[in-house]
């Protein structure tokens, strides 16, 4: 299946153990606290863990996602009614309703076509209001990262919650140009396994600049890892903040 493990409530279960937070969640949520009670979008919320921490912390959020088996695990976590929850694309955003707009998991990279990522950045400068924040993830090319994607170093044992143990491990199936393909596999108890494949886009920091730029929006800055460094310098991160 496409992207199962946001599609598949076995795998959205598994997500969510494997993917906890981390220092990609303290960077948004610190970037996100510079404007107190905000009013936050987050497109591609996943299962919400940064969009119930941005509640926790006094903004108005609202997740949206596509993938209905992840906003169910979504709705169902404590807290969850303090956020408005969308299912949909970007298309389904309200006009100037956004004081910031985060992106982060790398969804940016989802948006795999040049017509997608441009309608995308559309629909956000549309739903932000004049001056407000974009802010989201996508893994500088010139890192190359897509080259450890491979069953010797990304295999991993994950245990969940029913005590079960499921093996992944993930494997790249095509590249071309700047779309990087690539599949998953799960090896659950007795021989089950699920598969999940997917492509990304992998743009260079001058291809996010560009389109930013065509789209209205203002680089304030890009940073190269977690910890603000400088791009080629941190963790083969483009991290963009940019005003619209």
């Amino acid at each position: 299946m496409r992207n199962a493990e946001f599609n598949d409530p076995r795998l959205v279960v598994l997500y969510d153990v494997a993917f906890t937070w981390a220092r990609d969640d303290d960077f948004f949520l610190a970037a996100v606290n510079e404007v107190p009670s905000a009013h936050v979008l987050d497109l591609g919320c996943g299962t919400g863990r940064l969009t119930l921490a941005l509640a926790a912390a006094g903004h108005t959020v609202t997740g949206v996602d596509p993938a209905r088996a992840s906003l169910d695990a979504a709705r169902a976590k404590p807290g969850a009614g303090q956020v408005t929850w969308i299912e949909g694309t970007s298309s389904v955003l309200p006009g100037a309703s956004f004081d910031t707009a985060v992106m982060t998991s790398h969804v940016a990279q989802f948006l795999v076509s040049d017509e997608d990522w441009r309608q995308a950045l559309a629909d956000v400068k549309r739903a932000l209001v004049p001056g407000g924040r974009l802010i989201f993830d996508t893994r500088d090319p010139e890192a190359r990262g897509w080259e450890r994607w491979n069953p010797a170093d990304s295999r991993r044992q994950v245990t969940l919650p029913d005590g079960n143990e499921v093996t992944l491990w993930t494997e790249v199936t095509a590249v071309d140009g700047g779309a990087v393909s690539f599949a998953t596999r799960y090896l659950y108890p007795r021989g089950v396994e699920l598969l999940s494949t997917a492509t990304l886009r992998f743009r260079t920091e001058e291809e996010v600049r560009s389109g930013l730029g065509a789209a209205g929006f203002t680089v304030e800055q890009i940073y190269g890892g977690w910890n603000r460094e400088p791009v080629g310098v941190g963790d083969g991160e483009l991290l963009v903040v940019a005003r619209g």
